[in-house]
């Protein structure tokens, strides 16, 4: 009997991860509604809290106080996590048109992308100012300009235009950092100049006389020069021009100004202000699709407008979450009016800060003790999450979908097994006629036909290599798990040095609706067969079914010459070894499990996974290689175990050479590994000195289970290091010279570890 925990009746698709959707994430993962699929759709694996980020800018706080890990936090919300940027929407299919992934379909939608300085009018000003958001590409920058200023022994001008709050504290933060890099450097900051330039008459027009007041004696005992009625109208190189012919001499232009919107939200359809914001009910409901909500910045208040502020988008989270709730049950939202006036805590970038509330004002470093008390309690609340106790309720709601769907859902629940556990036929024909495979030379039968088998053609005096993987995912997204799955797939091909012809899918879909059935198959195909063509192969059939979980593997031929085919078994004394890719998936998604992980650590350990390992066996075959395997389950030992018994050789592993996915330290210092592990270790009988290396750090990596892992290659000394400067100039940028192989000698286990190195690196 299916657990109907599993299935989908209802989408909600949270676009954006600001401050409201956090708190939606979190109080959906506190109380989860059954039935309801979450899907959060990121550009951003870390967003930032606005509060922090002035503190951050001036050195106070590190990356990741101040920011939240949105895949731990979707995780502990049972959400899918798709890391890509939106670029369209199509309202009448229900969808959301992604740039690097499939089509996303959605029953409720809700927008909190925050708003981004609008300088598209402003002649130079995306090539030459660096604008506050979107934060990611600012800190990028921000990094890039404290070198600049390092690196300058000329007098270095920085503007900062934007007279709110904003561009006040940007205009102090940045100050006080690079005043502070520049001491610590030995150099005078006698040579920094800053000014903050604003078309308004003052600078915080929408603060107390006092505030003002405060602020302006700040920045003149800062140095810090202010220009009112000054409103830029043009950027190029070390001059900012503004309106009415004024030129200012600037090095550097900071933009804190002039918010804006994309326009693909108006394109799409959806009822928005003059600026192109979403124009949005008392309920969070944009006033033309009752179906689609929106909040934070993105969001203008058709009855209530306020100031683009991060406050209003903190305290719009619990109404945004409790009325997609009432949304998705078909029961009336509730009307939400935001404060009219809001607390301030203005940092001047030292550990002071101004307190503004109405018409009063307060000073101090207790007020930025106070503000740093408050960040930390609010970054507490979505960094430090509870343990929740058992699963989600097998109930479903009826109110969340109509009887014909529940009847579905009856039908689901008594799904047979054998050929009874098949996807449907017409659910099958519309994935097919989706994913458009490309025309192959060598298919004479495939995916398209309706016949029951494939047929293929072999060039004369050439062999088949075939190979077969299947697993179970472990990544949300099933277009990201069909490319990993098909890469490593893939890696046993092109390690024995084939050419990929064709592949056959065997998928595993979970229990649901037609429609969830559909999306994650059509996903997991499409990904894969992206993998499979950039690599000139075909897809040419398969079988698919449906059980308790998604899994997914592939079947795939390779042509070779007989003469041409790399084995394990051709290692010999003097040959270098070398490893294409890092180590640490195994750790890194055991990790990911119990919600240890970050969500940088994951996506470049997905990054890593996606790359396909054939420009790198090409590259070892040209160099030479005389052996070759590619690392997977068994881990680095295990496969090269299995390398040197054949060849009759013996292997050096230089343990401090061996290159680490970003995170997979700290996993596994945190004693977590993946559940093979322990069987990897007992392979640690082909390891003579033992105890010796059993204290190193990288030691436990050995042992780690590889998901779509790099190549291990066996290459001539001569031709070793030019072989991996070139893998690195192919994007293989963590390629390493891991060790190398010696005669055989007469100890049982042929394997010995470097515990500090011996192995020449290569130069990078």
């Amino acid at each position: 009997m299916q657990n109907t925990a599993a299935t989908v009746v209802k989408e909600l698709v949270l676009v954006g991860g600001g401050h409201s959707h956090v708190a939606v994430l979190k109080r959906f993962g506190m109380r989860p509604l059954p039935g309801l699929r979450l899907t959060l759709i990121t550009r951003d694996l870390h967003t930032p809290y606005s509060g922090m980020l002035p503190g951050y800018i001036a050195g106070h706080y590190e990356y990741d106080d101040c920011h939240i890990d949105l895949r731990k936090l979707a995780r502990f919300a049972r959400a899918r996590l798709y890391h890509s940027p939106v670029e369209g929407l199509d309202l009448a299919e229900k969808q959301v048109h992604c740039r690097d992934r499939p089509p996303v379909r959605f029953d409720l939608l809700s927008f909190n992308i925050g708003s981004r300085p609008q300088t598209l009018d402003i002649p130079g000003a995306d090539k030459y100012a660096l604008p506050v958001k979107p934060i990611d590409r600012f800190l990028e920058g921000w990094g890039e300009l404290i070198g600049r200023v390092l690196n300058s022994t000329a007098p270095f001008r920085i503007a900062v235009v934007g007279g709110g709050a904003g561009g006040v504290e940007l205009a102090l933060a940045t100050q006080h950092r690079l005043r502070k890099e520049l001491t610590d450097a030995g150099r005078s900051t006698g040579t920094l100049q800053h000014c903050l330039v604003t078309d308004t008459p003052e600078i915080l027009p929408s603060h107390a006389p006092r505030t003002r007041a405060a602020f302006q004696k700040v920045l003149a005992s800062r140095q810090i020069s202010i220009f009112t009625n000054h409103r830029g109208s043009g950027i190029e190189p070390g001059r900012l021009h503004c309106e009415g012919g004024q030129t200012l001499e600037a090095d550097a232009v900071l933009w804190v100004t002039h918010a804006g919107a994309p326009p693909w939200l108006a394109h799409a359809g959806l009822a928005t202000d003059a600026r192109g914001f979403l124009l949005v009910d008392d309920a969070l409901r944009c006033v033309s699709h009752p179906e689609v909500f929106a909040a934070g910045d993105i969001a203008t208040g058709q009855n209530h407008a306020r100031p683009k502020a991060g406050v209003f988008a903190v305290r719009q989270g619990p109404p945004l979450a409790a009325n997609l709730r009432c949304a998705a049950l078909g029961k009336a939202p509730k009307p939400f009016t935001p404060q009219k006036n809001f607390l301030s805590l203005i940092t001047t970038g030292d550990r002071y800060a101004i307190a503004s509330r109405g018409g009063w004002s307060l000073q101090g470093a207790w007020v930025w003790r106070w503000k740093d008390w408050i960040d930390r309690r609010f970054m507490a609340k979505y960094n430090r999450l509870p343990v929740m106790e058992g699963g989600q309720s097998a109930t479903i709601d009826p109110r969340l979908t109509s009887q014909a769907t529940l009847r579905e859902i009856s039908a689901v629940a008594m799904r047979c097994g054998g050929c009874g556990a098949k996807v449907g036929s017409t659910t099958l024909s519309r994935v097919i006629s989706r994913i458009q495979t490309r025309p192959h030379r060598d298919v004479l039968v495939g995916l398209q036909e309706p016949d029951d088998a494939a047929v293929l053609r072999v060039e004369s005096g050439k062999v088949l290599v075939q190979s077969v993987d299947y697993f179970r995912a472990f990544v949300d997204d099933a277009y990201d798990f069909g490319r990993i799955a098909a890469n490593h797939s893939l890696g046993d091909i092109f390690a024995m040095g084939a050419k990929a012809q064709s592949a056959q899918a065997i998928a595993t879909v979970p229990y649901g609706t037609e429609a969830a059935v559909e999306e994650a198959l059509y996903d997991m195909l499409r990904g894969a067969l992206e993998i499979l063509e950039d690599c000139g192969a075909a897809l040419i059939g398969g079988h698919s079914s449906e059980g308790a979980e998604l899994a997914f593997g592939l079947v795939v031929n390779g042509i070779a010459a007989p003469d041409a085919l790399l084995r394990k078994g051709g290692m010999q004394p003097g040959n270098r070894l070398v490893l294409t890719k890092p180590l640490g998936t195994g750790t890194l998604f055991a990790a990911d499990m119990r919600h240890a992980a970050k969500g940088r650590w994951i996506q470049a350990a997905i990054a890593s996974m996606v790359q396909s390992n054939g420009n790198a066996a090409d590259c070892v075959r040209r160099h030479g290689a005389t052996a070759c395997t590619d690392v997977t389950g068994f881990g680095l030992l295990g496969h090269l175990a299995e390398m040197t018994r054949p060849s009759g050789v013996d292997a050096v592993i230089d343990l401090e050479l061996l290159p680490v996915l970003q995170g997979a330290r700290e996993t596994m210092r945190a004693g977590i590994f993946s559940s093979l592990q322990p069987q990897n270790v007992r392979l640690r009988r082909a390891v003579r000195n033992l105890e010796e290396a059993a204290s190193h750090p990288h030691y436990a990596l050995l042992f780690d289970p590889q998901t779509a892992g790099g190549l291990l290659a066996s290459l001539p000394e001569k031709t070793a290091e030019t072989c991996v400067t070139e893998l690195r100039q192919l994007g293989y940028a963590q390629a390493t010279l891991v060790g190398r192989v010696e005669p055989e000698s007469n100890a049982t286990a042929p394997i010995r570890l470097l515990t500090t190195s011996s192995v020449r690196p290569t130069s990078r």
